[in-house]
């Protein structure tokens, strides 16, 4: 055993741990890295312990913990070093496997942006800004309350708190027209689309979705066996041809409120006129209001589904943008022509757990600080807005085509073609800044794409807009083609 080693290690452990325990741990590693080969003997206790100057109670200490974990072994010569797995294996081969399945195959090329707080990630809400010390007395609250039931399973549709709760806020605030029955709690709007993909459109079947679009909805659709079709966008939102329609969908996606990504605001006409035309061939639309609670400029336009009284809409809505990601709780509210053959499938299928948070939600938005905290980000976002706008007109003025501003908590610029946006995208990673490239959105990939970038603003503070915009400038006019 290579003694000077042992001694040098020892001394760079913390010396505020016991001396027994800092020569344990120090024969444990060199055992499981291997450099105390298998069947190596040891020095006897009275020798090590002169050796290292310990007492020998220390090294009897370590014999014996070594001992008991398999490591050592007593033999005639001693105490000798078990044959143990070492900590660093060999470097594997990698195994021929089975392929993905048919289904996984359109998303297996898909990339995966980094999740950070780091600008300009979007549909990260200000999460410095969210008011913990009232959350958590809410939730101690409800905790306190809790009864042994509520450990168990839930309502499959969600706590009948919470759904009532959240009906009156979306006929206050959106102009959604439901009763708490037709709300359907749920873990997060993938969850909903992947329910909605699920229960209301057969394997093969067609659905449409916007492009370019949330690529969520397009994973949760082609996931379920649908045939996903992107359809192209104008200035006014989802723009369907007559062409089109000859061959109606089961299912229609769309963000009218705030389009993902582009941020564009659907008109009143085209939300009539996709309502006409969904009625007229039996197809179902799909609203995903994810951040409308946040618009601006002017009155917000009242969702697609509270516009008729039968209108053939199922509408999501989703906690992680109002309030935190991490609450993985959203919702659902299903057409009455549809309500019962889904409480049917909830009532077999989909028992809900977490029944403590949904009561704590509910009383969250009952005592009015759901409402509060949405004006105090509503103005927030608003000033954030606002400056990143003044520093991409100082930095990207004549460059950069702005859109998407009025509402929720991104907006996107668009780039000509000869700054290729997923370049630059990725060069910004190593440089902090997170940039979604408006091309790696396109649901195809043969359509046209747009080039440019979609940027979150909730999470960056005012006092460091400017410098981070100065930044996203230099990597897009250093990547310039020709």
């Amino acid at each position: 055993m290579d003694l000077a080693l042992l001694v040098s290690r020892m001394q760079q452990q913390d010396d505020r741990a016991p001396q027994q325990q800092r020569l344990y741990q120090q024969l444990r590693q060199m055992i499981l890295q291997g450099e105390l080969a298998p069947g190596s003997r040891l020095p006897g206790s009275r020798q090590l312990a002169a050796d290292l100057q310990v007492a020998r109670n220390s090294v009897l200490f370590a014999y014996e913990q070594l001992g008991g974990e398999g490591l050592l072994h007593a033999s005639r010569r001693g105490s000798c070093v078990a044959a143990v797995l070492s900590m660093e294996q060999p470097v594997m081969r990698p195994q021929a496997v089975s392929p993905l399945s048919q289904r996984s195959q359109p998303f297996a090329g898909s990339r995966s942006e980094p999740d950070t707080l780091d600008a300009f990630t979007p549909g990260v809400p200000a999460l410095r800004e969210f008011p913990m010390a009232r959350w958590q007395r809410v939730l101690t609250r409800q905790w306190q309350q809790a009864c042994v039931e509520q450990l168990n399973y839930g309502e499959s549709a969600g706590e009948p708190q919470l759904r009532e709760a959240v009906a009156a806020h979306v006929r206050m605030s959106r102009g959604v027209r439901c009763d708490p029955h037709q709300v359907i709690i749920t873990e997060g709007t993938q969850h909903s689309l992947s329910l909605c993909a699920q229960w209301f459109a057969d394997a093969g079947s067609l659905a449409w979705i916007e492009d370019p679009g949330y690529p969520g909805a397009r994973w949760a659709m082609g996931n379920a066996g649908l045939q996903v079709r992107g359809i192209p966008l104008d200035a006014e939102g989802l723009a369907p041809t007559p062409t089109d329609w000859q061959h109606p969908p089961q299912l229609i996606y769309v963000t009218p409120s705030h389009q993902f990504p582009l941020g564009n605001v659907m008109s009143l006409q085209r939300r009539l006129a996709l309502l006409e035309q969904a009625k007229r061939h039996g197809s179902l639309l799909i609203e995903d209001d994810y951040d409308s609670e946040f618009r601006r400029d002017g009155p917000p336009l009242p969702a697609m589904q509270g516009l008729q009284p039968d209108a053939p809409v199922v509408y999501l809505g989703t906690f992680s943008k109002t309030l935190f990601p991490a609450l993985r709780l959203a919702y659902m509210i299903v057409p009455l022509a549809l309500l019962g053959r889904v409480q049917n499938w909830l009532s077999r299928c989909r028992p809900w757990g977490r029944q403590v948070e949904q009561l704590a939600l509910a009383h969250f938005i009952r005592e009015g600080e759901f409402a509060r905290h949405l004006r105090r980000m509503r103005r927030l976002y608003g000033e954030r807005r606002d400056a990143l706008n003044a520093s991409l007109e100082q930095h990207l003025g004549g460059l950069a085509q702005r859109t998407g501003g009025a509402a929720g908590m991104h907006l996107s610029i668009r780039l000509p073609d000869a700054f290729p946006d997923q370049q630059i995208a990725d060069r910004a990673i190593s440089q902090g800044l997170v940039l979604h490239s408006l091309s790696s959105y396109a649901m195809t990939a043969e359509g046209p794409k747009t080039n440019g970038f979609i940027l979150g603003y909730a999470q960056v503070p005012v006092t460091r807009m400017d410098e981070h915009v100065a930044l996203l400038a230099r990597l897009v006019k250093a990547s310039a083609k020709g």
